[in-house]
């Protein structure tokens, strides 16, 4: 079974924060019963590549294994015949996996932001509640979810994310303004030696000032320092994130593909 190093490092990261990996012969069964509602986290991985145009198949299989979800979501180990899985009204998704063994380049900051790293603990309620906020806001933007479904979902992510930093696998970056509105922020995750990228974004009001390039340099260099040796960030195919990315030293790796509903 290989895995490209975006499941690998996904799977990584779900297992740091408590998530079950249940594994058979032809694929995965991943939990994360502390946040249900989260489709990334509650899925089927299809590793056999013979096996991924199966489409009838693994809707079952995703069926039996999660009967109370209202999500599909299912990775599968290539691009698949796309046809069968339309027909059963789900969508076939691409993302670019990238990587890089070369520290990543760390732009300038930009005038007028510092960089913090909000507490795990109760000294850093308000920093991770500002993130909260920034995450919903940009909801809000592109009404890309459902508001009040998300919200739980952003809540729960956050709290694991805290208890991933206070375990030391995890850190978090903010640029916050000099009035301490936050601006940009992203994760970084220690998984053996491959750092995984975890929720880049810039708040729409805050972009082209460098601050996601400023930010993946810091990350970068948190993880070297406990033993780092290559890095790995995946983006949706059609995000023009990616050019950034490419642009500070990443360079394409795999293409991740992932089925769901339509």
């Amino acid at each position: 079974m290989a895995l490209s190093r975006g499941w690998l490092t996904d799977l990584a990261v779900l297992r740091h924060g408590g998530s079950s990996v249940e594994e058979h012969p032809d694929h995965l069964l991943v939990r994360t019963p502390a946040n249900p509602t989260f489709h990334w986290g509650n899925f089927v991985l299809v590793t056999d590549a013979s096996a991924v145009d199966d489409a009838e198949r693994w809707r079952a299989v995703f069926a039996d294994a999660f009967p109370a979800a209202e999500h599909v979501a299912i990775g599968l180990a290539r691009l698949p015949d796309a046809e069968p899985w339309r027909a059963a009204g789900l969508v076939v998704e691409t993302d670019d996996v990238l990587f890089t063994e070369t520290l990543p380049e760390q732009r300038p900051l930009a005038d007028g932001y510092v960089v913090r790293e909000p507490d795990p603990g109760p000294e850093g309620d308000a920093e991770w509640e500002a993130l909260v906020a920034l995450d919903l806001a940009e909801n809000a933007r592109t009404r890309e979810h459902e508001p009040q479904g998300y919200e739980v979902f952003v809540r729960r992510q956050v709290a694991g994310h805290r208890r991933l930093v206070a375990g030391g696998v995890m850190r978090w970056f903010t640029a916050v303004t000099d009035t301490g509105e936050p601006a940009a922020s992203l994760g970084v995750v220690l998984c053996g030696d491959l750092a995984r990228y975890q929720s880049v974004g810039t708040h729409a009001d805050h972009r082209r000032q460098g601050l996601a390039g400023h930010l993946l340099g810091v990350a970068a260099r948190w993880a070297q320092a406990r033993g780092a040796t290559a890095w790995v960030i995946v983006t949706e195919t059609t995000n023009p994130a990616g050019r950034l990315y490419r642009s500070v030293g990443f360079h394409e790796d795999a293409v991740q593909v992932a089925v769901t509903r339509a």
